[in-house]
């Protein structure tokens, strides 16, 4: 009778992985967390990064929105300084309202008090100003207030560092330079108001805005 002989199988066929197989499965798996960590990271970080853009824009809108419906607002009514009627109807200038750069201030309309429930007018005394690279909003409840009178401030926007403003005086030739007056102070209103902003986080930005109740 002839045995059938078959093959004795290897002796690796039955065990298990070795060690260098197991460290190298390891270092494998390491290094493909590492990289997943790391895209993970850097979507987290730009997720970050994109809504914080996001939130600085809308506090730009915010203040461009507040400062263009005071301006579109402005009314030709004189002030009165430390208790002393003047003519001026609005004042722009280097060191305006204590500006460490450009200032502005005038009378707005528009201001709602339905049915005169509140003790003021409609009317609003505002002005804008550069501190502490900061711009501010001033305001009172009262067009015309008594002498050493404080007004209240709003800061609109942190990190400026230049804030310059001019006024449109004439219709013709709005692109040349000497259609705009860096300082103003007229009994009428000028045609529109022009602001340089200087942000260290947007750079320069410019808008104009048009004064609805000029003559």
């Amino acid at each position: 009778m002839t045995w059938l002989s078959f093959p004795h199988p290897h002796p690796r066929a039955n065990s298990g992985f070795t060690l260098i197989e197991i460290l190298v499965a390891m270092a494998i798996f390491s290094l493909i967390g590492l990289a997943s960590a790391g895209v993970v990271s850097s979507v987290i970080d730009s997720n970050e990064q994109s809504k914080q853009r996001v939130e600085q824009l809308e506090v730009l809108q915010r203040a461009m929105l507040i400062m263009e419906r005071d301006i579109l607002q402005a009314l030709p009514r004189p002030t009165r300084v430390n208790g002393e009627l003047t003519e001026t109807v609005m004042a722009i200038g280097d060191g305006t309202l204590s500006s460490e750069a450009d200032g502005m201030g005038f009378i707005r309309g528009g201001w709602h008090n339905p049915q005169l429930i509140l003790p003021r007018s409609k009317l609003q005394s505002v002005g804008y100003r550069l501190q502490d690279n900061q711009l501010v909003r001033l305001y009172s409840n009262f067009v015309d207030n008594v002498i050493g009178f404080e007004p209240k401030t709003k800061i609109l926007l942190t990190d400026i560092e230049d804030f310059q403003v001019s006024a449109l005086i004439q219709n013709e030739n709005i692109d040349e330079p000497e259609a705009w007056q860096d300082e103003y102070a007229s009994g009428t209103l000028p045609l529109a108001i022009s602001i340089t902003l200087q942000s260290a986080t947007f750079g320069t930005i410019r808008r104009e805005f048009l004064v609805a109740n000029a003559q």
